[in-house]
């Protein structure tokens, strides 16, 4: 008897625990998108000091592709980056005149030199090709993508890490995953590098405790927020135009859990995504503390979700 008065104790404190998740969950939820810019972010830099306007994901594409690659301190990682992506965009262009292009690096309030090294390919490529947009203060990963997909040109628009973990010309991999797809109703689609055809290998390398956390991960996104993609996490995603702008304008998150809601907001409007194999290295210098960065995905992930159920974050109809 004794027994099942603990057992029923115990269940009363997870489910009363429970209950205030979810209260805490939706009271301290910013109910709007952070789509505010400050003056200084509606600017693109340019070598002699002097500032662009803008343009802005609402008006209608001028160029082929658009790839926006987010950095916070990266003037180390970035260099091998850039020179890998012109190197192949700039081929390709030579071999399809038609093919344009625009590289917009979002420094995302680095502490180092990271827009001075960014410009460096503005000088060489100009500032139709290379664009540099330095934000205020850090925003985070997400927030930084998406300051750059509403600055961009493309008909479809690419992200692409700076540590250059995957390999650039795998951009020809993800465009067909994204034509396997159409039609594209209303014109969006996404699709979503992946690396996890590589996960045992991986995990061969990796300790047992971050094997767990992984797995964990991988659990809680499965099981709260996105059901049919493998690896959410991967860097390297291509999106239309019109998927770019619903998904980030509806986008809340905007640290490293952000590629989860932006995947979780495609599922809600239904939009068709693909899962596509890429070439993929670990590269050193990663911004991820192992134990606390997974913590804060798992917080997240758990927010998303009970956000989203409870209203606090609603999600507007879909537009034509």
């Amino acid at each position: 008897m004794e027994l099942l008065w603990l057992l029923e104790g115990l269940a009363a404190l997870a489910v009363a625990g429970l209950g205030l998740i979810v209260v805490i969950a939706h009271i301290t939820a910013v109910k709007t998108p952070n789509l505010n810019r400050h003056d200084d972010e509606k600017f693109f830099l340019t070598t002699e000091d002097k500032k662009e306007s803008v343009p802005s994901i609402h008006d209608p594409p001028t160029c082929e592709l658009s790839v926006v690659v987010p950095c916070y301190n990266e003037e180390e990682r970035l260099p091998s980056m850039m020179d890998e992506a012109l190197d192949y965009l700039e081929k390709r262009q030579k071999q399809d005149p038609a093919f344009t292009y625009e590289v917009i690096v979002v420094d995302d309030g680095s502490r180092d030199q990271t827009t001075k090294v960014a410009l460096k390919y503005t000088q060489k490529y100009g500032i139709d090709k290379v664009r540099v947009l330095p934000l205020v203060k850090n925003r985070g990963k997400g927030g930084a993508v998406r300051m750059g997909v509403f600055s961009s040109r493309g008909k479809k628009i690419l992200m692409a890490d700076a540590d250059g973990a995957t390999k650039f010309e795998d951009v020809e991999k993800v465009e067909k995953g994204l034509e396997s797809l159409q039609p594209w109703p209303n014109q969006m689609a996404i699709a979503c590098g992946s690396r996890a055809h590589l996960e045992k290998d991986s995990i061969a390398q990796r300790s047992v405790f971050r094997t767990v956390l992984m797995y964990g991960f991988h659990f809680l996104v499965w099981f709260l927020c996105v059901k049919e993609i493998k690896d959410t996490q991967c860097g390297f995603k291509l999106l239309t135009r019109e998927a770019a702008s619903q998904t980030f304008s509806a986008l809340h998150i905007e640290r490293w859990a952000f590629d989860v809601e932006l995947l979780y907001i495609a599922q809600c409007f239904k939009m068709p995504v693909a899962e596509v194999a890429v070439n993929w290295t670990e590269i050193e210098g990663s911004k991820l503390v192992p134990f606390w960065s997974w913590l804060q995905m798992g917080r997240d992930l758990l927010f998303i979700r009970l956000r989203y159920l409870t209203g606090a974050w609603q999600l507007g109809k879909r537009k034509n």
